[in-house]
């Protein structure tokens, strides 16, 4: 009998899933990362000569589940066109049967990896914007994601933030009535979009996860706040002080609130409150007593009131030593 390796098995169990792509316009050049659904494998579109990301199940699938949930992960995010979302380029089924999407080829390390190439907190929040920006554009379209968290947001060599895998997203509203809100003049993010998800079922990443959706229950657009508080609280960990930290504490507080109903209503209102943390305004999940609000106004305009000090003692040696 002859045995064979773990090393040897490992390699069998790859070629075995790794995509039929004879005679399909795709070359494949590598895999890029597994995940529970499939694998994700840098392949070269030989007709627009480019290097693309291809998504492919993982073999075999009796059931069809796994096709199934890449085929609506592919039509969600195809439509969701924006800066902060991987576009999906094509879609089909590979000689083997198995459904496959291709999607922009994403050069970059994901949020865990490149945090330590951010050790202001400023710059922290700046992604974390970016990041709410994305979130706030699929809730606009109907679509929560449920799984955010650092491993699933990349950032590029050139600064760009995408939220990826929404492998696990729920999509609410129907293609007509996104249509429909196209056509109105524009309206601010409404809360909150509700989802049911089956009895005891839970979907996402613990630690990550809202309490409600740990628990398998029905979540709404406010669970990804939570989650987005989470990140917020990941990035905010080891980063260098600042002096406003009780504003930071208390916005974070409000993302993660046990109660929904006590969480921001909207990622629109937690990424105000960034912004407004950020220039040095107030936050509402902060309220501020009148010296602190004074305080404040001083170190805002601190630049004037010391130019108008030097004026003020200029004035006052000139009028006491002026010569008679």
């Amino acid at each position: 009998m002859t045995w064979i390796n773990d090393a040897a098995l490992e390699r069998l169990r790859q070629a075995a899933d790794s995509p039929d792509l004879e005679g399909t316009r795709y070359q494949l050049l590598g895999k890029l990362g597994q995940g529970g659904m499939g694998g994700v494998y840098r392949v070269e579109d030989r007709q627009l000569e480019r290097q693309v990301a291809m998504k492919v199940i993982a073999a075999p699938d009796p059931d069809l589940e796994l096709s199934r949930r890449l085929l609506r992960e592919a039509r969600t995010i195809a439509r969701l066109e924006h800066p902060g979302i991987v576009p999906v380029h094509d879609a089909g089924t590979l000689p083997d049967g198995r459904p496959y999407y291709t999607m922009k080829l994403v050069e970059g390390r994901s949020l865990d990896q490149h945090v330590a190439d951010l050790p202001i907190i400023s710059d922290r929040l700046r992604v974390f914007l970016r990041i709410c920006d994305a979130v706030a554009f699929a809730h606009a379209r109907g679509v929560l994601h449920r799984d955010l968290k650092p491993g699933n947001v990349m950032v590029g060599p050139f600064g760009e933030v995408l939220v990826m895998d929404w492998g696990l997203s729920k999509v609410l509203l129907p293609p007509s009535k996104i249509e429909n809100r196209d056509t109105q003049p524009s309206q601010p993010e409404q809360p909150p979009l509700f989802a049911q998800t089956g009895h005891g079922t839970v979907l996402g990443t613990p630690g990550y996860m809202a309490p409600e959706q740990s628990a398998g229950g029905s979540v709404d657009s406010r669970s990804d706040i939570y989650s987005l508080g989470a990140i917020l609280q990941f990035l905010l960990a080891h980063s260098t002080p600042v002096a406003t930290q009780r504003a930071l504490a208390a916005i974070l507080k409000q993302a993660m609130a046990e109660d929904p109903n006590q969480r921001y209503p909207t990622v629109g209102e937690l990424g105000a409150d960034i912004e407004h943390f950020l220039d040095g305004l107030p936050v509402t999940a902060y309220p501020e007593g009148p010296l602190r609000r004074s305080w404040r106004w001083i170190l805002r305009n601190r630049a004037w009131l010391l130019l108008l000090l030097v004026y003020v003692v200029v004035r006052t040696v000139l009028i006491f030593f002026r010569p008679h």
